[in-house]
Protein backbone atom coordinates (compact mmCIF):
# COMPACT_ATOMS: atom_id res chain seq x y z
CA UNK A 1 0.00 0.00 0.00
CA UNK A 2 2.83 2.41 0.81
CA UNK A 3 4.12 2.20 -2.78
CA UNK A 4 0.85 3.36 -4.34
CA UNK A 5 0.81 6.96 -5.59
CA UNK A 6 -1.59 9.44 -4.07
CA UNK A 7 -5.05 8.71 -5.42
CA UNK A 8 -7.79 11.15 -6.41
CA UNK A 9 -10.86 11.62 -4.28
CA UNK A 10 -13.67 9.03 -4.51
CA UNK A 11 -11.25 6.15 -5.10
CA UNK A 12 -12.18 2.79 -3.61
CA UNK A 13 -9.31 0.45 -2.76
CA UNK A 14 -10.19 -3.15 -1.88
CA UNK A 15 -7.68 -5.72 -0.70
CA UNK A 16 -8.34 -9.12 -2.20
CA UNK A 17 -7.83 -12.39 -0.33
CA UNK A 18 -4.63 -13.15 -2.28
CA UNK A 19 -3.19 -9.80 -1.21
CA UNK A 20 -3.39 -7.86 -4.45
CA UNK A 21 -4.85 -4.39 -4.54
CA UNK A 22 -7.58 -3.16 -6.92
CA UNK A 23 -7.88 0.61 -7.11
CA UNK A 24 -11.01 1.91 -8.74
CA UNK A 25 -11.96 5.39 -9.84
CA UNK A 26 -13.85 6.58 -12.89
CA UNK A 27 -11.10 8.77 -14.38
CA UNK A 28 -8.28 6.26 -13.97
CA UNK A 29 -7.49 2.88 -15.49
CA UNK A 30 -5.81 -0.04 -13.69
CA UNK A 31 -2.71 -1.71 -15.13
CA UNK A 32 -2.73 -5.44 -14.43
CA UNK A 33 0.24 -6.99 -12.73
CA UNK A 34 1.48 -3.77 -11.16
CA UNK A 35 0.53 -1.11 -8.69
CA UNK A 36 0.43 1.65 -11.29
CA UNK A 37 -2.54 3.88 -11.90
CA UNK A 38 -2.43 5.89 -15.09
CA UNK A 39 -4.79 8.67 -16.21
CA UNK A 40 -6.78 8.20 -19.40
CA UNK A 41 -5.12 9.86 -22.36
CA UNK A 42 -7.97 12.28 -23.13
CA UNK A 43 -11.07 13.18 -21.18
CA UNK A 44 -13.09 12.99 -24.41
CA UNK A 45 -12.04 9.47 -25.42
CA UNK A 46 -14.98 7.12 -25.90
CA UNK A 47 -15.93 4.49 -25.24
CA UNK A 48 -14.71 4.76 -21.65
CA UNK A 49 -14.53 1.69 -19.46
CA UNK A 50 -14.34 2.12 -15.71
CA UNK A 51 -15.07 0.03 -12.61
CA UNK A 52 -18.26 0.94 -10.78
CA UNK A 53 -18.59 -0.31 -7.21
CA UNK A 54 -17.36 -3.76 -6.24
CA UNK A 55 -19.01 -5.79 -8.99
CA UNK A 56 -19.84 -3.39 -11.81
CA UNK A 57 -18.13 -2.01 -14.92
CA UNK A 58 -19.50 0.99 -16.79
CA UNK A 59 -18.95 1.26 -20.54
CA UNK A 60 -19.75 4.83 -21.60
CA UNK A 61 -20.18 6.04 -25.17
CA UNK A 62 -20.80 9.72 -24.34
CA UNK A 63 -21.23 11.97 -21.32
CA UNK A 64 -24.56 13.46 -22.43
CA UNK A 65 -27.72 12.55 -24.36
CA UNK A 66 -26.73 11.76 -27.93
CA UNK A 67 -28.67 9.50 -30.28
CA UNK A 68 -25.53 8.05 -31.87
CA UNK A 69 -24.10 7.21 -28.45
CA UNK A 70 -27.42 5.75 -27.37
CA UNK A 71 -27.45 3.55 -30.48
CA UNK A 72 -23.90 2.43 -29.68
CA UNK A 73 -24.82 1.57 -26.09
CA UNK A 74 -27.89 -0.41 -27.17
CA UNK A 75 -25.89 -2.30 -29.82
CA UNK A 76 -23.06 -3.04 -27.39
CA UNK A 77 -25.44 -4.36 -24.76
CA UNK A 78 -27.22 -6.53 -27.34
CA UNK A 79 -23.87 -8.08 -28.27
CA UNK A 80 -23.14 -8.80 -24.61
CA UNK A 81 -26.54 -10.45 -24.17
CA UNK A 82 -26.03 -12.71 -27.20
CA UNK A 83 -22.43 -13.57 -26.30
CA UNK A 84 -21.66 -12.59 -22.68
CA UNK A 85 -18.08 -12.55 -21.40
CA UNK A 86 -17.30 -15.02 -18.61
CA UNK A 87 -18.69 -14.01 -15.26
CA UNK A 88 -21.33 -11.53 -16.44
CA UNK A 89 -24.46 -11.74 -14.29
CA UNK A 90 -26.47 -8.76 -15.55
CA UNK A 91 -26.38 -5.92 -18.05
CA UNK A 92 -28.45 -2.78 -18.44
CA UNK A 93 -28.37 0.20 -20.78
CA UNK A 94 -28.82 3.89 -19.93
CA UNK A 95 -28.95 6.97 -22.16
CA UNK A 96 -25.33 6.59 -23.30
CA UNK A 97 -23.71 3.76 -21.35
CA UNK A 98 -23.94 0.09 -20.42
CA UNK A 99 -23.62 -1.29 -16.90
CA UNK A 100 -22.07 -4.76 -16.79
CA UNK A 101 -22.24 -6.66 -13.50
CA UNK A 102 -20.34 -9.73 -12.37
CA UNK A 103 -20.04 -11.94 -9.30
CA UNK A 104 -16.74 -10.73 -7.81
CA UNK A 105 -16.53 -13.81 -5.58
CA UNK A 106 -16.37 -16.07 -8.63
CA UNK A 107 -14.93 -13.76 -11.30
CA UNK A 108 -11.87 -11.52 -11.38
CA UNK A 109 -13.28 -8.07 -12.28
CA UNK A 110 -9.98 -7.22 -13.96
CA UNK A 111 -10.55 -10.09 -16.40
CA UNK A 112 -13.99 -8.70 -17.17
CA UNK A 113 -12.56 -5.23 -17.76
CA UNK A 114 -10.01 -6.65 -20.18
CA UNK A 115 -12.73 -8.61 -21.99
CA UNK A 116 -14.87 -5.47 -22.31
CA UNK A 117 -11.91 -3.51 -23.66
CA UNK A 118 -11.42 -6.15 -26.34
CA UNK A 119 -15.12 -6.18 -27.16
CA UNK A 120 -15.28 -2.38 -27.34
CA UNK A 121 -12.38 -2.34 -29.80
CA UNK A 122 -13.83 -5.11 -31.96
CA UNK A 123 -16.34 -2.93 -33.84
CA UNK A 124 -17.45 0.61 -34.54
CA UNK A 125 -20.41 0.53 -32.18
CA UNK A 126 -21.57 3.99 -33.24
CA UNK A 127 -22.11 2.66 -36.76
CA UNK A 128 -23.37 -0.78 -35.71
CA UNK A 129 -27.06 0.10 -35.87
CA UNK A 130 -29.92 -0.81 -33.59
CA UNK A 131 -31.01 -4.43 -33.03
CA UNK A 132 -33.11 -5.86 -35.86
CA UNK A 133 -35.72 -7.21 -33.43
CA UNK A 134 -36.89 -3.76 -32.36
CA UNK A 135 -40.50 -2.65 -32.85
CA UNK A 136 -42.39 0.44 -33.93
CA UNK A 137 -45.28 1.08 -31.54
CA UNK A 138 -48.44 3.10 -32.12
CA UNK A 139 -49.77 4.23 -28.74
CA UNK A 140 -53.01 6.23 -28.31
CA UNK A 141 -52.46 9.42 -26.31
CA UNK A 142 -54.69 12.31 -25.30
CA UNK A 143 -53.27 15.82 -25.42
CA UNK A 144 -56.09 17.61 -23.65
CA UNK A 145 -55.78 19.88 -20.59
CA UNK A 146 -58.41 17.73 -18.87
CA UNK A 147 -55.89 14.88 -18.57
CA UNK A 148 -52.71 16.82 -19.43
CA UNK A 149 -52.80 19.70 -16.94
CA UNK A 150 -49.45 21.28 -17.92
CA UNK A 151 -49.81 21.11 -21.70
CA UNK A 152 -50.86 24.76 -21.98
CA UNK A 153 -48.05 25.91 -19.66
CA UNK A 154 -45.45 23.92 -21.60
CA UNK A 155 -46.63 25.33 -24.93
CA UNK A 156 -46.70 28.88 -23.52
CA UNK A 157 -43.12 28.61 -22.31
CA UNK A 158 -42.12 27.59 -25.83
CA UNK A 159 -44.12 30.42 -27.39
CA UNK A 160 -46.33 28.11 -29.42
CA UNK A 161 -49.93 26.92 -29.22
CA UNK A 162 -50.94 23.64 -27.56
CA UNK A 163 -52.09 22.40 -30.98
CA UNK A 164 -48.67 23.11 -32.50
CA UNK A 165 -46.94 21.46 -29.55
CA UNK A 166 -49.07 18.36 -30.01
CA UNK A 167 -48.35 18.33 -33.74
CA UNK A 168 -44.61 18.50 -33.14
CA UNK A 169 -44.64 15.77 -30.49
CA UNK A 170 -46.63 13.42 -32.72
CA UNK A 171 -44.86 14.26 -35.99
CA UNK A 172 -42.15 11.61 -35.82
CA UNK A 173 -41.31 8.45 -33.89
CA UNK A 174 -39.44 8.72 -30.61
CA UNK A 175 -36.87 6.12 -29.62
CA UNK A 176 -37.04 4.21 -26.35
CA UNK A 177 -33.67 5.41 -25.09
CA UNK A 178 -33.65 3.41 -21.87
CA UNK A 179 -35.89 1.86 -19.23
CA UNK A 180 -35.41 3.09 -15.68
CA UNK A 181 -36.33 5.07 -12.56
CA UNK A 182 -39.31 2.77 -11.94
CA UNK A 183 -40.03 -0.75 -13.25
CA UNK A 184 -40.64 -0.58 -17.00
CA UNK A 185 -40.57 3.22 -17.18
CA UNK A 186 -39.31 4.31 -20.64
CA UNK A 187 -37.38 7.45 -21.47
CA UNK A 188 -38.19 8.55 -25.02
CA UNK A 189 -36.41 10.96 -27.33
CA UNK A 190 -34.90 12.94 -28.53
CA UNK A 191 -37.37 15.72 -29.20
CA UNK A 192 -36.33 18.59 -31.50
CA UNK A 193 -34.15 21.23 -29.86
CA UNK A 194 -37.05 23.68 -30.30
CA UNK A 195 -38.93 21.70 -27.64
CA UNK A 196 -36.07 21.70 -25.13
CA UNK A 197 -37.25 22.92 -21.73
CA UNK A 198 -35.59 22.28 -18.36
CA UNK A 199 -37.28 20.51 -15.49
CA UNK A 200 -39.69 22.61 -13.49
CA UNK A 201 -38.40 24.15 -10.25
CA UNK A 202 -41.22 22.65 -8.16
CA UNK A 203 -42.16 19.02 -7.73
CA UNK A 204 -45.53 17.75 -8.90
CA UNK A 205 -46.60 15.49 -6.00
CA UNK A 206 -48.18 12.83 -8.20
CA UNK A 207 -49.05 12.09 -11.81
CA UNK A 208 -51.12 9.02 -12.76
CA UNK A 209 -49.92 5.85 -14.43
CA UNK A 210 -49.81 6.38 -18.19
CA UNK A 211 -48.87 10.05 -17.85
CA UNK A 212 -46.57 11.57 -20.46
CA UNK A 213 -44.20 14.02 -18.80
CA UNK A 214 -41.68 16.11 -20.67
CA UNK A 215 -38.35 17.89 -20.06
CA UNK A 216 -34.82 18.12 -21.50
CA UNK A 217 -35.88 16.90 -24.97
CA UNK A 218 -37.33 13.68 -23.55
CA UNK A 219 -40.73 12.22 -22.70
CA UNK A 220 -41.20 9.72 -19.92
CA UNK A 221 -44.24 7.45 -19.77
CA UNK A 222 -45.11 6.77 -16.13
CA UNK A 223 -45.79 3.11 -15.35
CA UNK A 224 -47.21 3.86 -11.88
CA UNK A 225 -48.44 6.96 -10.05
CA UNK A 226 -45.58 9.02 -8.68
CA UNK A 227 -43.97 12.45 -8.20
CA UNK A 228 -42.08 14.22 -10.96
CA UNK A 229 -40.23 17.41 -11.77
CA UNK A 230 -41.25 17.11 -15.44
CA UNK A 231 -44.40 18.68 -16.88
CA UNK A 232 -47.47 16.51 -17.47
CA UNK A 233 -48.39 17.12 -21.13
CA UNK A 234 -50.27 13.99 -22.24
CA UNK A 235 -52.02 10.86 -21.05
CA UNK A 236 -52.16 7.26 -22.22
CA UNK A 237 -53.76 4.07 -20.95
CA UNK A 238 -50.63 2.08 -21.87
CA UNK A 239 -48.78 0.23 -19.09
CA UNK A 240 -45.20 -0.79 -19.71
CA UNK A 241 -45.04 -2.71 -16.43
CA UNK A 242 -47.27 -5.78 -16.51
CA UNK A 243 -45.89 -8.10 -13.80
CA UNK A 244 -48.40 -10.89 -14.49
CA UNK A 245 -47.54 -11.06 -18.18
CA UNK A 246 -45.07 -13.30 -19.99
CA UNK A 247 -43.52 -10.03 -21.22
CA UNK A 248 -43.65 -7.71 -18.19
CA UNK A 249 -41.93 -4.87 -20.10
CA UNK A 250 -43.49 -4.69 -23.61
CA UNK A 251 -41.16 -1.85 -24.64
CA UNK A 252 -37.42 -2.31 -24.85
CA UNK A 253 -34.54 0.09 -25.50
CA UNK A 254 -34.24 0.69 -29.24
CA UNK A 255 -37.96 0.41 -29.94
CA UNK A 256 -39.73 3.42 -31.46
CA UNK A 257 -43.06 5.01 -30.51
CA UNK A 258 -45.50 7.09 -32.48
CA UNK A 259 -48.33 8.71 -30.55
CA UNK A 260 -51.80 8.34 -32.02
CA UNK A 261 -53.78 11.39 -30.82
CA UNK A 262 -57.20 10.42 -29.43
CA UNK A 263 -59.86 12.05 -27.30
CA UNK A 264 -59.91 12.01 -23.51
CA UNK A 265 -63.04 9.86 -23.58
CA UNK A 266 -61.24 7.23 -25.69
CA UNK A 267 -58.33 7.13 -23.25
CA UNK A 268 -60.79 6.53 -20.42
CA UNK A 269 -62.41 3.72 -22.42
CA UNK A 270 -59.01 2.13 -23.08
CA UNK A 271 -58.11 2.18 -19.37
CA UNK A 272 -59.38 -1.39 -18.94
CA UNK A 273 -56.75 -2.66 -21.39
CA UNK A 274 -53.16 -2.75 -20.01
CA UNK A 275 -51.90 -2.23 -23.56
CA UNK A 276 -54.06 0.88 -23.81
CA UNK A 277 -54.93 0.20 -27.44
CA UNK A 278 -51.26 0.04 -28.47
CA UNK A 279 -50.22 -1.90 -31.57
CA UNK A 280 -46.81 -2.58 -33.05
CA UNK A 281 -44.99 -3.71 -36.17
CA UNK A 282 -41.32 -4.40 -36.98
CA UNK A 283 -39.28 -1.21 -37.07
CA UNK A 284 -37.43 -0.60 -40.33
Amino acid sequence: MANLPALPTLTLIRRRPEGSVLARQSRWSFTRGSAILKPMTQATDFPRIAPLGLEGVLVSFADRLDLAANSAAIAFRAALVSDPPDGVTETSVSLASVLVCCDATATDPDDLIEALHRRAQSADWYAKGLPKERKLWYIPAAFDPEVAPQLIEFASLLGISPAELTARITAAPLRVLTIGFAPGQPYLGALPERLNLPRQTDLTPKVPAGALVCAVRQITLFTAPGPTGWRHIGQTAFRNFQPGSATPFPLTAGDEIRWRPVSTSEIKTLAEDPMGGATHEPAL
